[in-house]
């Protein structure tokens, strides 16, 4: 199995977990303080995206690529319940407890 399969597998197994077939909804505090909120669309017959809603209602919606979601300089990398989210070349990781 490649990197790439098993990352794809991995986002699809974690958004079949999640129990929305439309959405689902995931709070992530990260080491760095930051706090977001990470609704994720199911993907249809494409990948699905994520929309971050930071503090003060700054919202980004990332496409996905696997468990990868970037658009610009943003990206989000989920793997089980641990993320990786990088903005402006700065990474911090981030954990979800539901």
């Amino acid at each position: 199995m490649t990197l790439r399969s098993a990352c794809l597998l991995g986002g699809v197994v974690l958004l079949g977990s999640l129990g929305s077939a439309s959405a689902a909804d995931l709070r992530y505090t990260c080491d760095d303080g930051q706090a977001l909120t990470a609704a994720f669309t199911t993907p249809g017959s494409g990948l699905g995206s994520v929309r971050l809603t930071f503090a003060g209602s700054q919202e980004i919606v990332l496409s996905a690529d696997g468990g990868r979601y970037a658009y610009a300089e943003t990206e989000f990398w989920i793997k089980g319940r641990e993320a990786s989210l990088t903005r402006g070349g700065v990474t911090t990781s981030c954990r979800t407890s539901e």
